[in-house]
């Protein structure tokens, strides 16, 4: 069974998730409008991988026991200034969400909820992969700036991403 105090962090975190997939679609939005349809659907990708995440959190807080809640997203930011504007926020919203999954492992250590725990380990792993795609993503934008020849390539590459869904066991 799930506390009341843990149930509210893992909604909250849930919404995090949710509310990071309309984002990185806005950030697709941006990239398309920018005619580098590349990095659009990179953003796409990551859209999905961060719908599949909410739905871990959905998943996991009904099969401990707990009351899943659907809480209000804010409209998330839709223009940027450059292609290593939007990478920089996305690395930012990163970053943040990585201080939220280190605190809800902090709390269901503090409620001794092993199961939370076991769960959350993924999550603390994948914001290790997720914070280094950026951070790649960025470095390599900052390699190419200001050529259109470099940008065009760079949105070549990172066309080929494709979704892949997590394992059950993930």
């Amino acid at each position: 069974m799930i506390n009341p105090k843990l149930q509210d962090a893992l909604n909250e975190q849930m919404k995090n998730e949710f509310f990071s997939a309309y984002l990185y679609m806005a950030m697709a939005g941006y990239f398309q409008s920018e005619d580098l349809p590349g990095f659009a659907s990179w953003m796409r990708v990551q859209a999905l991988e961060e719908m599949t995440h909410g739905e871990k959190f959905f998943k996991f807080t009904c099969d401990a026991g707990g009351r899943t809640e659907l809480r209000p997203i804010d409209g998330p930011q839709n223009t940027f200034k450059s292609p290593l504007d939007a990478f920089e926020f996305g690395l930012k919203h990163e970053l943040f969400v990585t201080d939220r999954i280190g605190k809800l492992m902090d709390l269901s250590r503090k409620e001794g909820h092993h199961a939370a725990q076991i769960m959350l380990q993924w999550f603390v792993t994948e914001q290790v992969e997720e914070e280094a795609s950026f951070s790649l993503i960025i470095r390599k934008l900052k390699r190419v700036e200001g050529d259109g020849r470099g940008l065009l390539l760079l949105d070549q590459e990172l066309a080929a991403r494709v979704f892949v869904p997590p394992t059950a066991a993930a």
